[in-house]
């Protein structure tokens, strides 16, 4: 995280500041109206019926709402930074459960059953969305590395393959990706199976991505480098190899973690094709009770611890080449 090094008052230790910060607020909560919420019930000894009170409903919840909102910030204001995240996060995690608890959910559902329901999700569904996710960025990666060095080629035949694959794959949905290759190449003969499918598409889709990312992080290191290690006589997949690509390898990271996790969320387009994979899994399990939404509020929780291990994966591997830097 950068720190800024020029010490000065916090703007939110400023009145006038507060002051702004405390109209706006109050405008945002009057203009979408919590009065029929929880918050109008609670202060249903002032306004009386929520459902009656009004325009003086709808204000006073907006003005208390406002007037928590900043006190709440202007007290974390005060705590160090790492407490600040800490306790901003348990106020945003407990904001997201008392909205999942205002759909009226049958949370118990999710874990009868024998085996329970989430364990069910998990064991199968989890484990074939990680397998896809895994196997296509190893596949992307390879797409992209070989993509990048023919887009830097000074071959036009190489360069114009190059271009018109990321130009291609870029341009169009990766769910209309995955029914071209799943529906198409059996009319070539070629028959290919769901999971296959769904792998080549993200294979394809995001290999097109990560090339402009291997081509841009290349392109970052000095001209004079390839030039120098040329004229020392050594050959071009040596110097990619030996002294390119370590050196490009810190840039290329952020980027290719951000698109590994994107990848592991698009892959629950792979459901279209009847994978038993988490999204598949989660809508087939509430189907059968009507329970859809609790099966896709467990689906989408699963989806966020995975992406914040992941993230934490990428710091960790970013931190260590910044120290190798």
């Amino acid at each position: 995280m950068f720190v800024d090094t020029v010490i000065e008052d916090k703007s939110l230790h400023k009145p006038a500041f507060l002051l702004g910060l405390s109209i706006a607020v109050l405008v945002f909560f009057f203009a979408f109206n919590f009065t029929n919420t929880i918050f109008g019930e609670f202060l249903s000894p002032v306004i009386g019926n929520p459902q009656e009170s009004g325009f003086f409903g709808r204000l006073v919840v907006s003005f208390v709402l406002s007037i928590i909102f900043v006190l709440n910030l202007l007290l974390i204001s005060f705590a160090r930074l790492k407490i600040q995240i800490f306790i901003v996060w348990i106020e945003l995690f407990f904001l997201f459960l008392a909205f999942a608890y205002s759909f009226d959910l049958e949370l118990a559902y999710i874990f009868i059953g024998e085996p329970s329901k989430i364990w069910l999700m998990i064991s199968k569904g989890l484990f074939t969305t990680i397998y896809i996710s895994a196997v296509s960025i190893a596949i992307a990666t390879a797409i992209a590395i070989v993509g990048a060095i023919a887009k830097l080629s000074n071959n036009g035949f190489a360069y114009a393959i190059a271009s018109f694959y990321t130009s291609l794959f870029r341009g169009l949905p990766l769910l209309l990706q995955i029914y071209l290759i799943y529906m198409g190449l059996p009319q070539l003969g070629f028959m290919i199976d769901a999971i296959p499918s769904g792998i080549a598409a993200l294979s394809l889709c995001y290999g097109a991505y990560m090339t402009e990312i291997f081509r841009a992080g290349i392109q970052s290191i000095p001209k004079g480098q390839w030039e120098a290690s040329r004229a020392l006589g050594f050959k071009f997949g040596l110097i990619l190899r030996k002294i390119i690509l370590p050196q490009s390898i810190p840039i290329i990271v952020p980027p290719t973690g951000n698109q590994f996790i994107a990848m592991l969320k698009d892959s629950s387009l792979v459901s279209v094709l009847g994978i038993w994979e988490l999204m598949f899994m989660a809508k087939k399990i509430g189907s059968k009770d009507f329970n859809n939404l609790e099966m896709l509020l467990t689906a989408a929780m699963i989806y966020w611890a995975l992406t914040i291990i992941l993230e934490m994966i990428q710091a960790r591997i970013e931190r260590k080449y910044q120290q190798k830097a």
